[in-house]
């Protein structure tokens, strides 16, 4: 819908000022979409289709030549612009598509499931250039099954459950909302483990649970630092070696199986 591709049934969407279902051709104007699969066109090089996009732009062909010199450099594909692009690994037919969504310097930039099916390297690669997208100026809208991807990435978050918005904020303020950070204490010792479960115990507020193979304890810590502290002392007082202490936060991948898990459903989205 927020591409037009699709026409809403009821609500309002605005694109940088621009509604949605009146004005669907200046919303398209504004905004550059890149896929979740690729859709650059394997016989066309990195350079012609860059150029064939700026033209389907409006671009006349000398300004459409220069819009694909500059987005082939500022992706790093200068050395591969003249190749053809079914050549390319998949991180830079990523990097080629983020370049084609730019063609027209859009002020939003939406951007589906973008290292889908990527490799390690590539997800990294890409995750830069969207990252530099975001820092020179440019509005990222951005769908994501990884949910390091959004940690990483994202200013805000919406986590979305059967097309409904349940929760929204940035990441440090989901992970707050929706869970204490953990109290996580690594022993030198076997044998220290029941000692130690009681101190965290105590110190958490929480039933402390065991792991003897790791010889690790873990209680949730609802006030987090204090917390902390307060398992330190214990654990000194006590003479425990201990190898490692400490204080670890809920992953985005816990708060969205917490959400998911206990929220009603809610409003849809657009509706309040």
């Amino acid at each position: 819908m927020l591409a037009t591709l699709i026409r809403a049934d009821e609500g309002e969407v605005r694109v940088l000022g621009h509604d949605v279902r009146r004005d669907p051709e200046a919303v398209r104007r504004v905004l550059g979409l890149a896929g979740q699969y690729s859709t650059v066109d394997d016989k066309l090089t990195g350079f012609e289709n860059l150029e064939l996009i700026a033209k389907l732009r409006g671009q006349r062909r000398a300004a459409a030549r220069v819009t694909a010199t500059e987005l082939l450099e500022r992706f790093r594909l200068t050395g591969a612009g003249r190749r053809l692009s079914g050549t390319y690994s998949g991180g830079m037919r990523r990097r080629l598509d983020l370049a084609a969504a730019l063609v027209g310097s859009p002020g939003l930039v939406i951007l589906d499931e973008p290292t889908t099916g990527l490799d390690p390297e590539a997800r990294l690669d890409t995750w830069e250039s969207i990252t530099n997208l975001a820092d020179g100026g440019t509005t990222v809208v951005l769908t994501t099954q990884y949910l390091e991807e959004a940690d990483r990435l994202a200013d805000r978050i919406a986590v979305i459950d059967h097309g409904r918005i349940i929760a929204e904020g940035t990441s440090d303020e989901l992970k707050r909302a929706t869970g204490a950070s953990k109290l996580v204490i690594g022993l030198a010792h076997e044998q220290d483990l029941e000692l130690a479960a009681r101190i965290a115990t105590e110190a958490g507020g929480q039933p402390a649970t065991v792991d003897r193979r790791a010889r690790r304890v873990e209680a949730a810590a609802e006030d987090g630092p204090a917390a902390l502290a307060r398992a330190l002392e214990m654990l000194r007082g006590n003479e425990i070696e201990v190898l490692d202490l400490a204080l670890s936060r809920p992953t985005l991948d816990e708060v969205f199986l917490r959400l998911t898990a206990r929220e009603p459903r809610r409003n849809p989205v657009g509706t309040r």
